[in-house]
């Protein structure tokens, strides 16, 4: 492999610029740290997404999503063995509609498009013969897994409050699952509860005091099948966007020790088909407001004290897809960059990036799997 450089006349109009410039000393004062990252920072995320999803007039995903991504392409497989290991979070808006072919699961239907349905779509199912896949991919390419699980097994919509599920969570597919995962001798980094069920939620919700006692649940069980601390995966959640009643809430209902770690989700750039997308990554004082959130999610951090602290599990600047102008493109590195370095100044430990492919905002082009400038930063 080799690069080509090219100069471009703007250098020299930045070196003539910076002739004329007034000397400044930088000091910097390296004798403290003000947070520590995990190892792992860098995170990218793999989501459930089918062909058919589609917004603003368009359907970014093609085959990206989890059932239908092509893991044979050595492109791919370079892609993630260069971050030696790559963090990837497999989850997303429909893991909360899958069901896993195990067990008691007998029929496996794919994701259909459904009015009624969550996101609208009908239930998916992610079948062993898949997860065997996934986890040969896994493995060869040395990643490190976060999987998200279906936090809604179970449940039932709330007859009068439109996007509550109300019941408690039924664990007997998760059970299967992990039992599964377990014989097989898949390696599992971590559990996450959920996705975006928290306060408002995203096409669906779940009260606060539910989810804590759920979580626990979630705990005892993943205490019970894995026996050894050691090789005992960490249990995640909420997986949603801050609100801090709801947080404060759910951590006093489950206790310390239950939730290993706190993540949340950043979407701070608003809708993909924003016309004024570009002026806010370019804006620091717009990308600055963020920072309440971060400080918000710290200040619980600080009050609970969970052990791996706060993640941002996923973070796609742009919601629905991403901007189809601006996110896979060298601008997006401004909101990209700022965003991990404001996320680590509040010790937030792990930071996600959605999508590793799919979308607008992939890192890697969704067909070629040609890296977007966002896979360098």
């Amino acid at each position: 492999m080799y690069f080509k450089f090219t100069f471009c006349p703007i250098i020299l109009l930045l070196w003539a610029s910076l002739s004329f410039a007034q000397n400044v000393n930088v000091v910097i004062h390296g004798a403290a740290s003000i947070a520590k990252t995990d190892d792992n920072f860098v995170c990218v995320t793999l989501d459930w997404w089918p062909a058919e999803k589609c917004d603003y007039n368009q359907c970014p995903w093609g085959k990206a999503g989890i059932l239908n991504l092509d893991l044979r392409y050595g492109a791919l497989i370079n892609a993630i063995k260069a971050f030696n290991p790559l963090r990837i979070k497999v989850g997303g808006s429909l893991q909360d509609n899958v069901v896993y072919k195990v067990g008691e699961v007998s029929s496996c239907p794919n994701f259909m498009k459904r009015e009624d349905g969550l996101f609208g779509f009908s239930q998916g199912c992610l079948s062993m013969e898949r997860w065997d896949q996934l986890n040969r991919f896994f493995n060869h390419t040395g990643v490190k897994l976060t999987f998200g699980l279906n936090a809604l097994f179970g449940r039932n919509g709330s007859q009068t409050e439109k996007g509550l599920w109300i019941g408690d969570w039924q664990p007997q597919n998760t059970r299967d699952f992990m039992q599964y995962t377990i014989s097989k001798g898949y390696k599992v980094d971590s559990y996450e509860f959920g996705n975006q069920l928290s306060g408002s939620g995203m096409g669906a919700k779940v009260d606060a005091k539910q989810y804590g006692k759920d979580v626990i649940v979630l705990k005892n069980l993943v205490k019970e099948l894995y026996a050894h601390p050691e090789t005992q995966p960490k249990v995640l959640g909420p997986g949603g966007f801050y609100e801090e009643k709801w947080f404060n809430t759910f951590l006093e209902v489950s206790g310390q020790g239950i939730v290993d770690g706190l993540t949340h989700h950043i979407y701070n750039l608003g809708p993909g088909d924003d016309p004024n997308m570009m002026n806010k990554i370019l804006d620091p004082s717009y990308l600055n407001q963020v920072s309440q959130t971060y400080k918000g999610v710290s200040d619980v951090v600080n009050k609970f004290r969970p052990q791996l602290g706060a993640w941002v599990s996923e973070s796609g600047g742009a919601l629905n897809g991403g901007s189809k102008d601006v996110s896979r493109t060298f601008a997006d590195g401004f909101w990209y960059l700022d965003q991990m370095g404001m996320a680590s100044t509040y010790d937030q430990k792990v930071f996600c990036r959605q999508a590793l492919i799919g979308g607008n905002y992939g890192l890697l082009n969704a067909t070629t799997f040609v890296p977007n400038p966002d896979y360098y930063g």
